[in-house]
């Protein structure tokens, strides 16, 4: 079994209250800011999509994106994770596309979004 879920795939997890995330292509500048996008059960609606940006602080050893450093916006403080909310699937995926640039095929299980950012890391070498 592949690491990436078909559509059935994630749609089934999200409505068994099981999220799923997608590492998104990083910000390079100064500093490498890391992006990945996740979509969970909401807390007013449904469904939640939420875009996290954090500082690149991995390494081989060190995939956790979600313990690393949150980024700073231009005044110097920290970037809270945007998070908007559906009534349903389809509304949150579609939103994830078209404000993020998530790819319908390339999401995983939330817990293996670590998994993703070791990919990018051998790929960056």
């Amino acid at each position: 079994m592949g690491r990436y879920l078909v559509s059935t795939q994630a749609k089934t997890r999200l409505s068994l209250g099981k999220p799923i995330a997608q590492f998104l292509l990083p910000k390079e500048g100064d500093e490498v800011i890391l992006r990945w996008v996740s979509i969970d059960s909401g807390e007013e609606k449904a469904y939640c999509v939420a875009y996290h940006e954090v500082f690149d602080e991995g390494e081989e050893d060190f995939t956790d994106i979600v313990e690393f450093t949150t980024a700073l916006d231009e005044n110097g403080e920290e970037v809270d994770s945007i998070t908007t909310e559906f009534d349903t699937i389809e509304e949150a995926l579609t939103f994830a596309n078209t404000e993020y640039g998530a790819l319908a095929d390339k999401y995983v299980a939330e817990s293996m979004i670590g998994s993703e950012y070791a990919d990018y890391l051998k790929s960056s070498e």
